[in-house]
């Protein structure tokens, strides 16, 4: 392989811990991953705490508690509707007395034995988890919602620039920002930021900014991979990060799959490239990778994992770090 990609864990070890704890997050870097990813949403007083969404009945068991009954409310968020719970509907302490919970039951159902054995973490619980780590671990951190939050009073680029500061990852060479959002990344870095900026980029649709400014005539993702958009990409970020289906199409023939010319494109443009995201199970895998037809059973997953290591990315995010290793490790013997 001309380049060996890291492995992110995605969420932590997803596939075996419930997202975004700290059994997760220990886990992932005890199986060896390379890098941690959190998801970055903000609390009515302004702390970073750690869930994939704001909007957290399917992680956590918010539900269940009777003191924040009145707090449930439908709101659109970057487009969407969503019935539910949110962060920036409570205080840090409010959301410390919350336990998380397993986000797909019925795909991992042996994750439920640790529903409630964990609580939220913050960004700063995180950043000590890795600075305490016996091996150097880094961190691909998504800031999430970036207009939704801004448009709330909560600037999103000025708390996390504030926390990484006070914990001193303000520069760390192990740190990387990522974001759907450009412009959010950009006033990132204006804040003193260092590390590496990483641009996501979906298979459809166009970035909330983008819309929120441009309304209909929002650039779509797909033009940020033109040459031109690849190019005006590099000036401003290290790298892009892709959704699977744009390197492996889901019919693609595994077996045959080399480099992808969008990576190439990327790399001659000056671009990293990541992908996300790995899963094992057949319910995440391509066509013709499925295994039998319980959704939650594991798949070929091992031939999508090479074939997209194949393809000459930078990094993987995936759900089981475990196995994303044990996929590069069978490239690079």
């Amino acid at each position: 392989m001309s380049t060996i990609p890291i492995v992110i864990a995605h969420r932590g070890a997803c596939g075996y811990r419930p997202e975004h704890t700290r059994s997760a997050y220990l886990l992932a870097i005890a199986m060896g991953a390379d890098a941690i990813e959190p998801d970055l949403v903000a609390t009515s007083d302004g702390i970073l705490v750690i869930r994939h969404e704001n909007e957290i009945s399917g992680t956590t068991d918010v539900a269940s508690h009777p003191e924040f009954a009145d707090r449930r409310i439908t709101k659109t968020v970057d487009g969407q509707e969503l019935s539910g719970w949110f962060t920036e509907d409570f205080t840090w302490a409010e959301l410390s007395t919350l336990r998380a919970v397993e986000r797909i039951p019925k795909v991992r159902k042996a994750n439920r034995a640790w529903d409630g054995r964990d609580g939220i973490l913050r960004l700063v619980d995180l950043l000590q988890i890795l600075d305490d780590s016996t091996r150097r671990v880094a961190m691909v951190a998504e800031v999430k919602h970036a207009t939704y939050f801004a448009s709330i009073g909560l600037p999103l680029d000025e708390l996390y620039a504030a926390e990484l500061a006070t914990a001193g990852w303000s520069d760390d060479a192990r740190l990387t920002t990522e974001c759907f959002e450009l412009s959010l990344l950009l006033r990132v870095r204006e804040r003193g930021v260092g590390g590496k900026f990483v641009f996501l980029i979906d298979s459809k649709g166009s970035p909330p900014d983008e819309v929120a400014e441009h309304g209909a005539t929002a650039l779509e993702y797909s033009e940020y991979l033109t040459s031109k958009g690849l190019a005006a990409l590099a000036t401003e970020v290290d790298g892009i990060s892709l959704a699977k289906r744009l390197v492996l199409p889901k019919a693609a023939d595994t077996k045959t799959v080399g480099a992808s010319p969008l990576v190439s494109a990327a790399h001659a443009a000056g671009l990293s490239v990541f992908v996300w995201t790995l899963r094992a199970e057949n319910k995440f895998l391509g066509k013709g990778l499925t295994k039998g037809v319980d959704a939650a059973a594991l798949g070929l997953w091992k031939q999508e994992f090479t074939a997209i290591m194949r393809s000459g990315v930078d990094g993987v995010f995936a759900d089981q770090p475990d196995l994303a290793i044990q996929a590069r490790a069978s490239l690079i013997s």
